[in-house]
């Protein structure tokens, strides 16, 4: 391509590789066989493929990457998970290639029949009774037991039909976004009685999974607090200035296993160090670390329900 400018993947210089082929994300689907949006998902969650950013902004992949690729789907295509194969070591991505286990799509296994109808639902993009269905649990089950239940439940289920090649990414991101319209309904009242403490919700950079604190936000609006929701993917800086002119009590972020790097807990550190000393510091998720100074550690939606209540 002739371009001899030094290109940066997560912080490491390759330089030295100017010279090696590189495609756009689009010619990497075409050579490998899997869609433009697997890719996407598959980078955000497990950390591969690992793009070369230009200083455009645009991301290109080593021609190399295809091999590995072709290597990865393969392995699916013999029954492993996509979350088993993508984060394979090489000697492991082998070992599961050699594996003489069948490719076969065993049927999705629901636990009862309100989670199978919802998951339904999703199927077959019916948004308006999926909509229903969620409401109808929540007013059945309350707040804990509707994310711990249902949400929850719901969430896993139709990721790991995905893995497994039943759904589409489309299902998921389907699920997704109306999960999180209804969240935000669910939220609405409560935020416009709560007279508790500030917490601030938002997400470091890197993080673009948005529903954990979607769920997180509402806990704390039950709860009583007011919640001052940022969203994902807020910078460090930031973050510590809105705690300061809200004069908040607890900062809260969400952070999804694909995260759980020194670069999370550097970030977490920096947080802390914004914070004025009475301010909380909450992370949930599976990348929450659980031996960080000044980070307390939350295990789930009910512990948090309870330290928030306790105020």
């Amino acid at each position: 391509m002739g371009d001899t400018t030094s290109l940066q993947t997560n912080g490491r210089d390759h330089a030295g590789e100017a010279g090696a082929a590189r495609l756009s994300i689009g010619a990497l689907s075409r050579a490998t066989g899997i869609p433009v949006e697997t890719l996407r998902t598959w980078e955000s969650r497990y950390g591969f493929p690992e793009p070369i950013r230009r200083p455009s902004g645009h991301r290109l992949y080593h021609a190399s990457t295809v091999q590995r690729l072709r290597r990865v789907a393969a392995a699916i295509a013999k029954g492993h998970r996509a979350s088993t194969c993508v984060a394979a070591s090489d000697g492991e991505l082998a070992a599961l290639l050699e594996a003489t286990t069948p490719s076969v799509r065993r049927p999705m296994t629901i636990p009862d029949e309100g989670l199978a109808a919802l998951v339904a639902a999703v199927v077959a993009f019916d948004a308006d009774h999926l909509t229903r269905m969620l409401l109808g649990e929540w007013a059945r089950l309350g707040p804990l037991e509707f994310l711990a239940q249902r949400v929850i439940p719901l969430m896993q289920h139709v990721g790991e039909a995905w893995e497994a090649g039943r759904l589409g990414i489309h299902h998921e991101h389907f699920l997704s976004e109306r999960l999180g319209d209804v969240l935000r309904t669910l939220r609405l009242p409560y935020d416009d009685r709560a007279h508790g403490p500030a917490l601030v919700c938002a997400t470091l950079p890197g993080e673009r999974h948005g529903l954990g604190l979607q769920m997180a936000a509402l806990v704390a609006a039950v709860a009583g607090w007011r919640v001052l929701f940022l969203g994902t993917e807020v910078p460090v800086d930031q973050l510590g200035r809105a705690a300061a002119t809200t004069g908040a009590r607890a900062v809260a972020v969400s952070l999804s296993r694909v995260n759980a790097t020194p670069t999370t807990r550097a970030m977490l550190s920096d947080v802390r160090a914004a914070l004025a000393a009475g301010v909380l510091l909450l992370a949930g998720g599976e990348g929450a670390p659980a031996d960080l100074p000044g980070v307390d550690r939350v295990a789930d939606f009910a512990e948090l329900h309870e330290r928030l209540r306790q105020g």
